[in-house]
């Protein structure tokens, strides 16, 4: 007589997609250019100097910037308040020190580092992304597979092989 739940729907559908606007808004934010000659039309640059230009627009950029890491500092309160859990992409796009959107090439630096002997240890390999506001950096392991131990080689071989063994003795 009582009516089955409705189909698999997803719980708390209003503050993922309030986390998905905050994450898009933040990275659209910070993905304004930052050069002046792209954000000015002639006819504002006319009667105004280039230093003040290029002051106003510095300005308009540290607004925007700062607007940036304010979403993203609401984006990461609301995942923690709501005890949803961010996928490691989210979280690897946000500078955990300053909130800032990390942007290749604009707000970060990124490269691949290996610290092993003379870089032998494909599995050594690690991202290192430097955040250009604050400017400290972040390692994420990259996900090269590491080989087996020895005595787990030989543990694989002799259970690979029992035919092998049989058909010798």
């Amino acid at each position: 007589m009582a009516k089955g739940k409705a189909g698999g729907g997803v719980q708390n559908r209003a503050i993922y997609s309030r986390i998905s606007f905050l994450q898009q808004a933040a990275i659209a934010l910070s993905a304004i250019p930052h050069s002046p000659a792209d954000s000015d039309t002639p006819s504002t640059t006319n009667h105004l100097s280039s230093t003040e230009v290029i002051t106003r627009d510095t300005g308009s950029v540290k607004a925007l910037n700062g607007m940036s890491r304010r979403l993203a500092t609401d984006l990461r309160a609301v995942s923690l308040k709501t005890r949803i859990r961010l996928k490691p992409a989210v979280k690897q796009s946000i500078c955990k020190f300053c909130d800032s959107t990390l942007i290749d090439g604009q707000s970060c630096t990124s490269e691949i580092e290996n610290i092993s002997k003379g870089a032998k240890k494909p599995w050594a390999d690690v991202l290192v992304r430097k955040c250009h506001t604050c400017g400290r950096a972040r390692r994420y392991p990259l996900s090269a597979t590491r080989p087996k131990r020895k005595t787990e080689r030989e543990l694989d071989k002799s259970s690979s092989h029992p035919q092998i063994k049989n058909q010798e003795g």
